[in-house]
């Protein structure tokens, strides 16, 4: 004899809450010692090693088309023998510039999520970048959507997870350097795994400089009661004198 189960039924048919979402969060990052990784091997040293700086943190071997991926390669080792020298390199940070998509969503400083009707809003402390995602609209097409820092972002809720699709990024915002034609998408799938964890799973395609699409996850954690700091980036530009060594190499 099985018993129907009311409560049961009515907590499997409870709405989901996507408020839970709104709050604000930093990266979860995994502790222990890590061995050499896959990014590691092909770039040919370890990344944060005893007296080092990590001068990358690209997730994966990014899945370039010849000659970029050797390009992308050779520059990163520069950066890393400069760093080494404790002459790094002028690069969009050097001259204030925000990290735009997807690298904003790195995390390297706490982002605070927040929810309005028809909007979400992610704001970094980092150059207090501020991200929107527009619900339930139409996304613009590639070819009409102007280049921006964080570009043109339209997302829904399937379920539990928020379904987002961006494209119209600069030419010269980037993820670690690596390089991006105008036909790039960035698609996210964003859910919470806890109430106080949440994922970003992420895709770039781009048929110009990728072979195929990749694919990453960037993992949060809830950081209750933190109050964004105002974060202005003033001070460098008067360091960032001689040249600015960016990827202007993978123009088209």
């Amino acid at each position: 004899m099985v018993l129907a189960c009311g409560a049961c039924a009515a907590a499997d048919s409870a709405p989901i809450d996507h408020g839970k979402l709104e709050g604000v969060w930093v990266r979860a990052r995994t502790g222990g010692v890590r061995g050499f990784s896959g990014i590691e091997q092909f770039l040919g040293f370890r990344l944060g090693g005893p007296g080092q700086t990590s001068v990358i943190i690209v997730p994966s071997v990014p899945p370039l088309k010849e000659p970029y991926l050797t390009q992308w390669k050779a520059h990163e080792v520069a950066r890393h023998e400069a760093d080494l020298h404790g002459q790094p390199f002028n690069d969009e940070h050097s001259h204030c510039m925000p990290d735009g998509m997807p690298s904003m969503m790195m995390g390297m400083f706490p982002m605070e999520v927040l929810q309005a009707p028809g909007d979400i809003t992610i704001v970094e402390e980092a150059y207090r970048q501020i991200r929107h995602i527009y619900l339930n609209q139409k996304q613009i097409p590639v070819s009409d959507a102007e280049p921006e820092f964080w570009g043109h972002s339209v997302g829904h809720w399937d379920g539990d997870t928020l379904l987002v699709n961006t494209v119209g990024i600069k030419d010269y915002v980037q993820l670690e350097d690596v390089p991006h034609s105008d036909q790039m998408q960035i698609d996210e799938r964003i859910r919470l795994l806890s109430a106080d964890m949440y994922e970003d799973a992420i895709t770039v395609r781009d048929p110009a400089y990728l072979t195929h699409p990749w694919s990453f996850t960037w993992t949060y954690q809830r950081d209750p009661g933190y109050k964004l700091l105002e974060y202005v980036c003033e001070d460098n530009r008067d360091d960032a004198a001689g040249a600015h060594q960016s990827l202007k190499l993978f123009g088209n």
